[in-house]
């Protein structure tokens, strides 16, 4: 009895402080109702009366109230009264460092040595943000997509199982048909992976076609994510210079080694060239040789403003070497994460295989909404709409920056896309954190050129103007042109500082 009695008082005290340290932590915002002593006793496999004792003992510490025939909640002052959840939760004095008691393998040893921080995309109230990647939520299809999720919920399957690895087959089957119209792709269903985001197939690549010490060709300027994919498991990048076409493919002959390259031809990241047809076959002839697997990231083929649609590598891919990869977040949003990838006949059993490894498959509820959507036309129209935004946007921007800049600014990758590249040759890319800092103090968010090349590439350190990667989906025109009249502003600022 003893011992039992021992047991009990063991659990209500760590009970206690459990429910102290999610007041601390808001788990348990104040005036919210608290689970009642029976629901949270079955929850956990607790005895009521334990759980009551815990809640007795809450109250006479001022931590819940109490009333009859009311459910108890949090009472007013109870986070600051419980303390920070950190000296709660603390870890005991004498534990070890984790990092020498158990070590990272070395896949993990390289994703922490390339130091990523943990993003903060949420700009301050007061700044206009001329990020790339985020989209307006207003330009949401509300509607539509609402309507089709009830629409795919009501189609939901009596029998509730893992699905394919590759993908909803009705979403497949519906991005074939609008892949083959919209980018004269010729693939199967089969050839097609739905993934969670480009970024995933970017990974598998990286997993299941590159070992330790394989050469990988890479953009630079380019995609950093990509990049990181690469080293994460142990590739040597090897760079490819960029100029107002794109990658130079006259830089591959030297690559002989190479497994891999990782190409965004329809707009290059960040640069925003289109990758001519020669430079196509070029690349495509390279990997022939070589028997190199070829990536095409793309990424935002929905936006082209000056620019006829080019044949897209995998059509033109006599050898089975391209993977084509494409996203929904430049058209709906990078919340629901869903990307897809078509690949040539010859990988579709491992990266099958990988996929139900990694995740069993994306969530199947938006792979219905969305395939519902590209079938019933919802998906192009929405698309259609979203270029005449951008496009209006982007109108904005050149026309504000002309005005407000004129010749000091020079821009590039204007044909397509979300965002386009500011040259600021009256200053040189070394004071882009300085035009950073200044812009900020105005209220205005901007993004340098400089992070998007490769530290290790041997041009890095060139000569080069001060270089700006401004986004404008986010952004309305009439924002657009007062964030740019602040970043005249901050660069005449600069200007006249560094000629002192």
């Amino acid at each position: 009895m003893a011992s039992l009695q021992h047991r009990r008082l063991g659990l209500s005290h760590a009970l206690y402080e459990e429910i102290r340290a999610r007041m601390a932590d808001g788990t348990y915002a104040i005036g919210a109702p608290m689970p009642s002593t029976r629901a949270f006793a079955a929850e956990r496999g607790l005895s009521r009366a334990t759980v009551t004792l815990v809640y007795e003992q809450l109250a006479a510490d001022g931590f819940i109230e109490t009333r009859p025939g009311a459910a108890s909640r949090v009472a007013n002052g109870a986070a600051a009264m419980a303390g920070s959840p950190q000296s709660l939760l603390s870890v005991p004095s004498n534990a070890k460092p984790a990092h020498l008691a158990r070590p990272l393998s070395a896949i993990g040893q390289r994703i922490a040595a390339l130091g990523l921080a943990t993003p903060n995309p949420t700009a301050g109230a007061q700044n206009i943000d001329f990020v790339y990647g985020p989209l307006s939520g207003a330009d949401f299809p509300t509607l539509a997509w609402t309507k089709a999720l009830r629409a795919a919920e009501r189609q939901r399957s009596n029998r509730l199982e893992y699905d394919d690895p590759r993908g909803s087959i009705a979403l497949r089957a519906a991005l074939q048909a609008h892949l083959s119209r919209t980018r004269g792709l010729a693939c199967s269903a089969e050839q097609i992976v739905i993934v969670s985001g480009s970024q995933q197939a970017l990974d598998l690549c990286a997993r299941l076609l590159v070992d330790p010490g394989d050469e990988v060709a890479v953009e630079n300027p380019g995609y950093r994510m990509a990049h990181h994919a690469f080293e994460a498991y142990g590739a040597r990048l090897r760079f490819l210079a960029i100029d107002e076409h794109g990658a130079k493919t006259d830089g591959l002959d030297c690559l002989t080694n190479a497994k891999l390259a990782y190409v965004t031809p329809t707009h290059q990241f960040p640069l925003g060239g289109f990758l001519p047809i020669g430079r196509r076959r070029q690349l495509l002839e390279w990997a022939g040789r070589s028997k190199a697997w070829v990536i095409e990231d793309d990424y935002d083929s929905e936006y082209r403003y000056a620019v006829r649609p080019e044949a897209t590598l995998l059509s033109l891919d006599a050898h089975g070497c391209v993977i084509h990869v494409g996203t929904f977040s430049k058209t709906l949003s990078p919340q629901l994460r869903l990307g897809y990838m078509v690949l040539p006949p010859s990988l579709i059993e491992p990266f099958t295989a990988a996929k139900r490894v990694t995740d069993r498959h994306a969530a199947t509820g938006v792979q219905r909404a969305l395939a519902l959507l590209l079938e019933d036309g919802s998906y192009d129209r929405h698309v259609r709409r979203m270029r005449r935004l951008q496009q209006a946007r982007q109108t904005a921007l050149l026309q504000a920056l002309q005005r407000h800049l004129g010749a000091k600014a020079q821009v590039q990758g204007a044909a397509s896309g979300l965002h386009v590249v500011v040259r600021l040759p009256s200053l040189p890319a070394s004071a882009e954190p300085l035009l950073v800092a200044a812009a900020q103090r105005l209220g205005v968010r901007v993004h340098p050129l400089s992070p998007l090349f490769h530290p290790q590439a041997p041009d890095r350190a060139l000569p080069r103007p001060c270089g700006l990667v401004t986004g404008y989906a986010l952004l309305q025109p009439e924002v657009i042109e007062k964030g740019v009249e602040r970043l005249a502003h901050a660069v005449r600022e600069l200007e006249q500082a560094l000629t002192r």
